[in-house]
């Protein structure tokens, strides 16, 4: 698997997810749970993953629309 992008930002993950989806691509959301550790105040950033053979595709999709995965912290 390979990380697509990491955000903070709760809105981006889900579109990301669903504009995906609409391709068949297969993604997967890591560190979901991680506000129960962090007290839901938004410091952990969320991971988007999927499979290496997706990630070329899915990457054009996402900065089709706008979304920027270039940044790694």
């Amino acid at each position: 698997m390979k990380e697509l992008f990491r955000t903070t930002d709760p809105t981006l993950i889900p579109f990301a997810t669903a504009m995906l989806r609409a391709e068949d691509i297969e993604c997967f959301d890591l560190d979901v749970h991680m506000s129960i550790l962090e007290g839901s105040i938004g410091i952990m950033p969320r991971r988007l993953m999927v499979a290496d053979r997706d990630y070329f595709q899915a990457s054009a999709i996402l900065r089709d629309n706008e979304i920027d995965i270039s940044e790694k912290p």
